[in-house]
C-alpha cells in the first residue's frame, strides 16, 4: 500500500503574482484523506472552493487557470508540480487573490515550504490510473501522447530558433529522476514580447528575479542559467503540474514536443473521454476495476455529482 500524504502543519507563502503584478498571500494547510487539492479564494465574500482538477481549467494562455462560477485562480502549475514531485495528495490552499505568487519562477520555493511544514502519511491508500492504450493529440508541430507504462514518465522536447535554446530534450521518470533535477528550473520569456504582454494585462509582475529573460542574442538574467537545458526542464515541470490536475496518479509514458498548457489539458480530457482508455488500480489491494471519471469528492460536490 502506498499511503496518501498531506502536510504535518500549515505553512505560509507570499509574493508578487507574475501576470497581475499583485502581492498575494497563500497558506498551505493539511487536509483529510480523499480531499484532493482544493484552493480557497479567501478574498471573496463566500470563500469559494476551486478543486485542482482539469475539468475546472478555464484558460491556458501562458499559464493554467482554474475557475468555478465567477471565481478563478491563475498560474497554478508550479505549485501543482511541487505537490506532484513531493508526493502530496490532500491539501487546502487558501489564497487572497486571483493568482498564485510566482516567487523565483520555479517550483523550488514551494518545495522548501513543503519540507518546512513536514509531510504526514495518512490512513488511506493512494489509487492510480493505468492507461490501457495509446492516446495522441496533435496541433501543427505540437504533439502530446500517452501510452501504457508501469509508472509516470514524461519525455519532453522543444525547439526554438534562438542561440541559447535550439533543440533540447529531457526525460523524467518518477521514482528514478530526483525531483530536484526539475524543481528549480525557471519560467522563461523573450524581451521582445514583454511590451505586448503588458498591453494585454499579462506579465505585469515579471522581472529578471522571477524569470529567465532572453533578447535576440542571449540571456539577460543575472547569473545566467541554472542548467544548460533549463528551458526544456521547465517545460517538463509545467507538464508535471498540469497532469497533477488529473486528480489521481497517472501511470503512463507521456511524450511532449513543443507542447503547452492547452495540449496538456486536451490530452487529459481525451484520456478520460472514453472509459475504455484506462482502469483504476486500488492502492490498498492492487485490484483493478473498470474506469470511471476520477474527481476528488470536493469537485463532485461543487458540480452537483454524487459520490459512489
Amino acid at each position: 500500500m502506498i499511503a496518501q500524504r498531506t502536510l504535518k502543519s500549515p505553512v505560509l507563502l507570499e509574493g508578487v503574482a507574475l501576470h497581475s503584478g499583485k502581492f498575494v498571500k497563500m497558506a498551505l494547510k493539511p487536509a483529510a484523506p480523499g480531499r484532493g487539492i482544493v484552493f480557497v479564494r479567501t478574498d471573496l465574500a463566500d470563500r469559494p472552493e476551486i478543486p485542482a482538477h482539469f475539468q475546472h481549467v478555464v484558460n491556458t494562455k501562458l499559464a493554467t487557470t482554474l475557475g468555478i462560477g465567477g471565481a478563478t485562480l491563475c498560474t497554478v502549475e508550479h505549485l501543482m508540480a511541487a505537490l506532484q514531485g513531493m508526493g502530496i495528495d490532500n491539501l487546502t490552499i487558501e489564497i487572497d487573490g486571483p493568482e498564485l505568487p510566482i516567487l523565483d519562477g520555479s517550483a523550488a520555493p514551494f518545495c522548501r515550504a513543503i519540507q518546512e511544514a513536514g509531510i504526514q502519511s495518512q490512513a488511506q491508500a493512494r489509487s492510480f490510473l493505468a492507461l490501457r492504450r495509446r492516446i495522441e493529440i496533435r496541433s501543427g508541430e505540437m504533439l502530446a501522447s500517452a501510452e501504457p507504462s508501469s509508472k509516470l514518465e514524461i519525455l519532453g522536447s522543444i525547439h526554438w530558433d534562438h542561440p541559447s535554446i535550439g533543440t533540447q530534450e529531457f526525460h523524467y521518470v518518477e521514482g528514478e529522476t530526483p525531483f530536484s533535477e526539475l524543481s528549480s528550473a525557471r519560467t522563461f520569456g523573450f524581451l521582445k514580447d514583454v511590451e505586448g504582454l503588458k498591453r494585454m494585462g499579462l506579465a505585469l509582475g515579471g522581472s529578471l528575479e522571477n524569470a529567465v529573460v532572453l533578447d535576440d542574442n542571449g540571456i539577460l538574467s543575472p547569473g545566467g542559467l541554472r542548467y544548460p537545458d533549463e528551458f526544456v526542464r521547465h517545460k517538463v515541470l509545467d507538464a508535471l503540474g498540469d497532469f497533477k490536475l488529473a486528480g489521481i496518479g497517472i501511470h503512463a509514458f507521456i511524450r511532449l514536443h513543443r507542447a503547452g498548457h492547452d495540449l496538456h489539458r486536451q490530452l487529459l480530457a481525451e484520456i478520460f473521454r472514453n472509459p475504455d482508455n484506462y482502469e483504476i488500480i486500488d492502492g490498498a489491494s492492487g485490484d483493478r476495476r473498470g474506469a470511471e471519471v476520477v474527481i476528488p469528492l470536493a469537485a463532485m460536490a461543487t458540480r452537483g455529482w454524487a459520490a459512489v
